[in-house]
């Protein structure tokens, strides 16, 4: 998914994530960062929210039914993978979601799974740590045959 997809698809939850919290327009305003009236023009579909606010909604909201379900998983490993690719070292444990992932290669103590929604891959290790969340296969598998080949020599 890129930066722009998810912008796309976050604001045109809006609405039904507010709902969702049985918010009102003043409170989800004041909560993601914007103002009523930019608020309304995103829940109106006349505008998109800032990169900024999408970061707000998808800290604030991560344990949203809608925004799991719709992009298939906590949604900040996604905003991580767009913002911080081509990092090597364990972040935090992953949160399950295991329905929504498909192992696609697993060796040693590593596997990569792949998001069956969002297409994202994320390198985890046996304990359930996250080690990359990324959109490019070809990095994932690098990183993963890297560190097969650094366990193998520990």
């Amino acid at each position: 998914m890129e930066k722009q997809t998810l912008i796309r698809v976050v604001s045109e939850k809006m609405r039904l994530l507010r709902n969702e919290y049985h918010f009102s327009q003043e409170k989800m305003a004041e909560t993601i960062g914007v103002s009523k009236k930019t608020l309304i023009q995103i829940e109106k579909e006349r505008t998109l929210a800032s990169w900024s606010t999408i970061i707000s909604v998808c800290a604030l909201f991560r344990k949203s039914e809608i925004l799991q379900m719709t992009l298939g998983d906590d949604p900040l490993p996604i905003v991580e993978a767009i913002s911080f690719e081509k990092m090597l070292l364990p972040k935090k444990m992953t949160g399950g979601g295991k329905m929504f992932w498909k192992t696609i290669e697993q060796e040693g103590k590593f596997k990569i799974q792949k998001n069956l929604l969002s297409n994202h891959y994320r390198l985890i290790d046996g304990n359930g740590f996250r080690w990359i969340s990324t959109f490019d296969k070809d990095y994932v598998f690098k990183q993963f045959n890297t560190l097969i080949r650094r366990d193998e020599h520990a």
